[in-house]
């Protein structure tokens, strides 16, 4: 792999933790997350499956880039 697509997918990984956590943070606020007697709605529920399918994505594709790019560093050594 190369050092930029390695670089790639490692920013990708820590833009996704930013955008995925300031969702997460709106979703949680959201007037149509909670039911009028505090239970969680399907619109909730299907959002929070999409964020932490996003995180785990975004963290195995960030440690991919992270570790091809650990891997380059120690090879030019």
């Amino acid at each position: 792999m190369s050092r930029r697509t390695a670089l790639f997918l490692t920013a990708f990984g820590v833009w996704s933790w930013i955008i995925w956590i300031t969702f997460a943070k709106n979703l949680w606020d959201s007037d149509r997350a909670w039911t009028p007697t505090g239970a969680p709605t399907g619109y909730f529920i299907v959002h929070a499956i999409l964020t932490v399918v996003s995180f785990v994505l975004g963290t195995i594709i960030g440690v991919i880039g992270w570790r091809a790019l650990r891997t380059k560093q120690s090879t030019n050594s």
